[in-house]
């Protein structure tokens, strides 16, 4: 073993040396700069200790420190990777899974700068409709706005306002000067009616405001005319072209906005001209007054429980003047809610008249562009209106990798962890497509990855290992693909030599007298009238392309229905996916367990140790030394979430969270606990020479060892171990765990509890963050599961995992509204032969699962007889798809 590869140093490159980041033992590197550099190892080697937390947190550093000295004042607690040296380091800009703080506000068009381009498009070359009657509006002339105000009933009182400012920061102190030199000595500002003087009002220059001039107060009565039209007159003088009619009625002031531009021809509606800021649901002036722009209502549906759509807009957030400006017969949230391999059809159909075309075709060239960048990395099946809290991590990052395609930057350092999670390999193709886009303009690209496609495609490969925590942070191997598979020390390396294996199907487990769970006639989202079959006590996976509707198949029609039947008293889990839907043979389940890869807690205190029940075990370990009962304390002492033991400078949490005004806060180590989380009264109480905050930093490995005669904290240490997290600390955040460990985490919960099998685990892509070898210990852990008699249902894209099930679904044959039906079902043999299925076609190419003759009489049957496998030419025979 070597801590540098065979092969000589590239020129121009990233020179890293002595990087001792987490477990990272003083490597040293060189990557070689405006390439395609994929860095991989075994989960837990420091794939991400070097690329984010060395070469990127370096390289944000160094960006800081040409940041102005008032700013700097805020960030000077940044510390310094603990790193040597690194040289030839461009700037650095990272692109990770991590979704932050998932706001409801935030869309795929926001989060790709789409929508922005949408807004600008409709307010220059949208046609305006009346929100009441739906024709097109025209301008309003004074006479036409003094016959609607003469309309009011005999009585009313009417101001007649001059809007001077809307919704513009700032003190607007030359305002009102203007509005005295106009004869007038009154304005409303905010809503607020206030006498003009010589002395402005002091307004608040960070905020924005609203300030109209009060051209005259009257009452509809007789004779008012020669008055009313004069007043109307002024104000459209003042305000070019806008008049604000606030007519009082049953004691509140209603505004009415007539304009020379915009007015109904058939109810005299008139509107603002349209502005960007109009067609924001983040922006009081666009979004719909009734849900303030987030398309829901704060009560749930009596009937299911789940949120509703908002009754004004129905979801589409804005208010009722936006939604009447249209673009090719679209409004701007239908346009939004089309799928963007359709929406990319809709903008190459679009045509403007020869008076508009000027203004709009660069902002429809940029709009398009932006949309192929989503289709190049697989997600041509999202709809820009879906809502960044709902994507998964794999979504989240080549959303911001489609961003940084259309930026067009040039000399920058790209960090990316794992672009390819939740990528079917037809996917993952188009991915590595835009990867090289981004090279080829002049970038370097460091990914961190397991893929083995992407792997191939790199033009350097640096393999980090040889294990996990304490036992990796070495280089093993760095080159090019083909320098990695040659030598012997890597296990990247092994598996790029050797190839994925080539036996397909698990042990056979599917009999003549298996039992089977039956969906039939399933319609939600992009799903049609599917009907599938999944036989019980084997390893079921799903697959399809990204985007066919396996989460809606899996989660939303059999677990949902399994929870709507079994959940009992509690809350209410929605709505059945469609009303003729049918799930039978679940009587065979006694129990179902959904591990995903959603967080393991919802804040920094949930950690692999306390989600597993395992702290519970270590905290009776410790109430039971001596120490601790001559004190009297009991195990709720060394609890990090309760008060009494725990370091109240840091509420147990072991750092403090610093603020960073314009930037993510920062968190640093508590200088009262030193990061150990209790009060030094709880530390002083020891076992084996080890404080409970010690405890919490050792390895899940390293505390197997540590509790080794513990026979009540073991079992749960042995699960983390044998789902491959033996590297993370117990007292991990769970706000620093990928995806995928979380899901581990999970089903190392499962595996500690006593299972007598008959319980359906429902999983969802467990591969995520896996190298090949730790794919090959969790399908151990599958199987050990199916053998018990459980029933497991994968949602995986991972050749290696639909090679080894039992039976496959493979849904498509493309996304959104070109998916939702089963292309093929079957064993993976079976899926190999479908000459229209994605899967099966990379069965065949990968050599996984080759298209083999059928079976010779005698042979064990994997599916009951005279069920023939589905295939999107033949359809079900049991219901045509």
């Amino acid at each position: 073993m070597s801590n540098a590869g065979e092969s000589p140093a590239p020129p121009a490159s990233i020179v890293v040396r002595g990087a001792r980041t987490h477990n990272l033992r003083g490597i040293e590197v060189d990557l070689p700069r405006d390439r395609l550099v994929v860095l991989t190892g075994v989960s837990g080697s420091g794939k991400s200790s070097l690329a984010f937390d060395t070469i990127f947190a370096e390289g944000q550093r160094r960006y800081i420190e040409c940041l102005s000295g008032y700013a700097r004042q805020f960030l000077d607690q940044l510390q310094r990777p603990d790193v040597d040296e690194i040289e030839g380091l461009p700037p650095t800009v990272a692109i990770d899974q991590r979704a932050g703080q998932a706001s409801p506000r935030s869309t795929v068009g926001t989060l790709t700068e789409i929508h922005d381009h949408l807004r600008l498009l409709f307010a220059r070359v949208g046609i305006p409709h009346c929100p009441n009657c739906g024709l097109p509006i025209h301008r309003q002339t004074p006479e036409q706005m003094t016959d609607g105000a003469l309309a009011f009933p005999a009585g009313t009182k009417v101001m007649v306002l001059a809007p001077l400012v809307r919704g513009r920061k700032g003190q607007h102190a030359e305002v009102f000067p203007a509005i005295r030199r106009a004869g007038l000595i009154r304005a409303r500002v905010d809503g607020e009616m206030i006498e003009v003087t010589d002395q402005p009002p002091k307004l608040g220059k960070a905020k924005p405001h609203d300030i109209e001039a009060v051209v005259d107060r009257l009452v509809i009565r007789e004779g008012i005319r020669p008055r009313l039209a004069e007043s109307i007159d002024l104000a459209l003088k003042l305000s070019e072209g806008v008049v604000i009619l606030a007519a009082e009625s049953a004691g509140k002031w209603e505004d009415h906005v007539r304009s020379v531009h915009l007015a109904c021809p058939n109810c005299g509606s008139g509107l603002r001209t349209p502005e960007p800021r109009g067609f924001s649901f983040n922006s009081p002036y666009g979004a719909c007054p009734t849900c303030q722009g987030l398309g829901v209502v704060d009560g749930p549906d009596p009937g299911t429980g789940e949120k509703v759509p908002c009754p004004a807009c129905r979801g589409a957030r804005l208010g009722p003047e936006a939604l009447a400006v249209k673009v090719g017969g679209r409004s701007i949230a239908e346009v939004s809610a089309l799928a963007v391999e359709d929406s990319i059809r809709f903008f190459d159909e679009l045509r403007f008249d020869p008076a508009r075309e000027p203004i709009a075709a660069p902002i429809v060239r940029e709009i398009g562009g932006r949309l192929r960048f989503l289709r190049e990395v697989g997600l041509g099946y999202l709809s820009l209106d879906r809502g960044s809290p709902t994507l998964s991590g794999g979504e989240l990052q080549r959303a911001r990798l489609a961003t940084q395609l259309g930026a067009g930057l040039v000399g920058v350092c790209y960090v990316l962890d794992e672009p390819t999670a939740g990528l079917h390999p037809r996917d993952t193709d188009r991915l590595v497509e835009a990867l090289r886009r981004l090279q080829e303009a002049g970038n370097s690209v460091l990914v961190v990855e397991h893929d083995e496609g992407v792997i191939r495609a790199a033009d350097w490969v640096v393999d980090l290992g040889p294990g996990a925590g304490p036992d990796g942070g070495l280089v093993v191997a760095a080159g090019t693909p083909e320098d990695v598979a040659r030598s012997p020390d890597s296990i990247t390396g092994r598996y790029l030599k050797s190839g994925p294996a080539k036996e397909a199907g698990g042990p056979g487990r599917i009999r003549e007298d298996s039992r089977w769970i039956e969906i039939r006639h399933a319609s939600a989202h992009n799903l049609r009238d599917v009907s599938a079959r999944i036989p019980v006590g084997t390893l079921t996976c799903v697959t399809g392309v990204s985007g066919s509707g396996k989460s809606t198949l899996v989660h939303d029609v059999l677990a949902g229905h399994w929870r709507r039947h079994h959940a009992g008293p509690g809350p209410n889990p929605g709505p059945p996916a469609s009303p003729a839907v049918r799930v039978e043979g679940l009587d065979a389940i006694e129990a179902m367990v959904v591990v995903d890869q959603g967080p393991i807690g919802r804040s920094p205190r949930s950690t692999p140790a306390t989600f597993t029940g395992t702290f519970d075990e270590i905290r009776r370990v410790y109430a039971a030394t001596r120490l601790a009962k001559v004190r009297g304390y009991k195990a709720s002492r060394f609890s990090f979430n309760a008060p009494g033991g725990r370091c109240e400078a840091c509420e147990g949490q072991g750092r403090r969270r610093v603020p960073m005004q314009f930037l993510p806060d920062l968190y640093v180590t508590c200088e009262e606990c030193r990061g150990l989380r209790f009060n030094r009264q709880t530390l002083e109480v020891r076992f084996k020479g080890k404080s409970i905050g010690e405890a919490l930093e050792l390895r899940v490995d390293e505390a197997r060892e540590f509790f080794a005669s513990q026979p009540r904290v073991l079992p749960g240490l042995n699960a983390l171990h044998e789902v491959g997290v033996g590297y993370l600390t117990l007292g991990q955040s769970s706000t620093t765990l990928s995806g995928g460990e979380a899901q581990r985490i999970k089903l190392a919960a499962e595996l500690g509890r006593e299972s007598h099998g008959r319980h359906l685990y429902v999983l969802d892509e467990p591969t995520t963050g896996l190298h090949f070898a730790d794919i090959d210990r969790l399908l151990g852990i599958l199987r050990r599961l199916a053998d018990l008699g459980n029933t497991l249902v994968v949602i995986e894209h991972s050749l290696d995992v639909i090679a080894a099930a039992d039976w496959v679904i493979d849904l498509g044959p493309e996304a959104g509204s070109a998916g939702g039906r089963v292309v093929a079902m079957g064993t993976p043999e079976d899926v190999s032969r479908s000459e229209q299925s994605h899967t099966g076609r990379y069965l065949r190419l990968r050599g996984i699962a080759p298209a083999v003759p059928d079976r010779p009489k005698g042979t064990p049957a994997r599916r009951p007889p005279g069920k023939k496998a589905i295939d999107s030419r033949r359809g079900d025979p049991d219901h045509p798809a």
